[in-house]
Parts: C-alpha cells; sequence; structure tokens
C-alpha cells in the first residue's frame, strides 16, 4: 500500500480530534465544579447569606471557556487537516462534517454555559446586595 493511500493518516487524525474534544470536556466540566463551589461552601456551613468569593466563580469560567475554545480549535485543524489530504485519504465529506459540527456544537454549549455562570453569578450578587440594602 502506498503511503499516500493510507488510511491509519486520516484516523489518526480523527483521534486526535476525539483526544482534544475529551480534554475540552474535562475542562469545561472541571470549571463547572469549581464555578459551584462557593455556592456548595456556603450550603455546607449553612449560611445562605454569606458573603460569595468571586475568585471560584471566575476561574471556573476560565476553564469552561479554555475547554470550549479547545474544543473548537481542534474542530478547526481537523477540518483545514482533512482539506489538505490527499483526495485518496479524505473519507466521505459527510462523515468529516459531522465530527466537525458535533465539536463545534460542544463548544458553542460550553461556551453558553460560561455565560450562564457569569450571569447566575451578577444576579446572585445583585440580589444579596439588594437583600442587605433593604433589610
Amino acid at each position: 500500500m502506498a503511503e499516500a493511500d493510507d488510511p491509519r493518516i486520516y484516523f489518526a487524525a480523527e483521534r486526535t480530534l476525539l483526544a482534544w474534544v475529551r480534554t475540552g470536556l474535562t475542562l469545561v466540566g472541571m470549571g463547572f465544579v469549581v464555578a459551584r463551589f462557593g455556592l456548595f461552601l456556603r450550603i455546607v456551613r449553612n449560611a445562605p447569606d454569606a458573603p460569595t468569593h468571586a475568585g471560584s466563580t471566575w476561574i471556573g469560567v476560565g476553564l469552561v471557556m479554555l475547554g470550549s475554545l479547545a474544543i473548537g480549535v481542534a474542530a478547526w485543524q481537523h477540518a483545514k487537516f482533512w482539506q489538505a489530504l490527499a483526495k485518496s485519504q479524505q473519507t466521505q465529506p459527510g462523515v468529516m462534517r459531522w465530527s466537525v459540527m458535533f465539536a463545534l456544537l460542544i463548544s458553542l454549549i460550553g461556551l453558553a454555559l460560561g455565560g450562564y455562570l457569569v450571569v447566575s453569578a451578577n444576579n446572585a450578587e445583585t440580589g444579596r446586595a439588594a437583600q442587605t440594602t433593604s433589610s
């Protein structure tokens, strides 16, 4: 088999995309846990009105955004690599498009999760500030 016709080249690129998606999902999950850790601590301490520390929220949001960015860049790189392959090495375009679109969708959902975490943290702070001024 000629090296130009070796399907293992494309499959290696596919495994690399999947590894980056797995890494990105891990970062998104870890970021969500870190962002919500302050809420968990308030519940454990039984002090719902305790002041929040924005550090865990912002570190968590940063991890969520980093994971989403990793997935999006991996999808973009995979699509570029696929286009650079010789026609004999390319799989069906639909197969490649599906995996790239799936990765991009996960990336967009992660970005939306990061936005939600920021908005919910701001809303919680605004509500807590309003309660203290009215009391």
